[in-house]
């Protein structure tokens, strides 16, 4: 039972980090954000991502941090 539960919340903060993390990508292509205001998106997304799982930060910046950057400069290059 206790692998199950286990599993079930691991599922859960999984789905919450799909969520955070689809939601802070719609957000910056919105182009209503500032430069600044989507650095601070940014991080508070991260900071989220690292309180659901606090000893991933490599994994966050291997596969999030890339694409985050990407939209940024993107953002940049177009102003």
């Amino acid at each position: 039972m206790k692998n199950k539960n286990r599993i079930e919340e691991e599922n859960r903060k999984m789905r919450y980090l799909r969520f955070i993390v689809d939601t802070t990508f719609a957000r910056l292509h919105q182009n209503d954000l500032s430069i600044l205001d989507s650095i601070q998106l940014i991080r508070s997304t991260k900071q989220i991502v690292l309180n659901l799982f606090p000893e991933k930060e490599a994994v966050y910046d291997l596969i999030y941090k890339p694409r985050f950057n990407r939209i940024l400069e993107e953002r940049v290059m177009s102003n």
